[in-house]
């Protein structure tokens, strides 16, 4: 996402794999929780962590087996 001013949402358009991602994943150490993220996407699927519906909570996991597995790789 262009909209993100420390660039913590992954892959980014640059890096490889992002023709084929399924979804972005936000880097949490790396984001500053500005939100400028949250109206861009396209599906509304960004929230604080403590205010993710419950219906998506799975994605909290999803998103911190993304992160660690981009810090093993790099």
């Amino acid at each position: 996402m262009d909209v993100c001013p420390v660039d913590c949402i992954h892959p980014r358009k640059d890096e490889p794999g992002f023709a084929a991602a399924e979804m972005l994943y936000i880097h949490p150490d790396e984001c500053i929780d500005c939100g400028a993220c949250v109206p861009a996407c396209p599906v509304e699927a960004i929230f604080a962590l403590d205010e993710t519906p419950k219906r998506w909570s799975h994605f909290i996991e999803k998103n911190a087996e993304s992160t660690i597995r981009d810090k093993a790789e790099g």
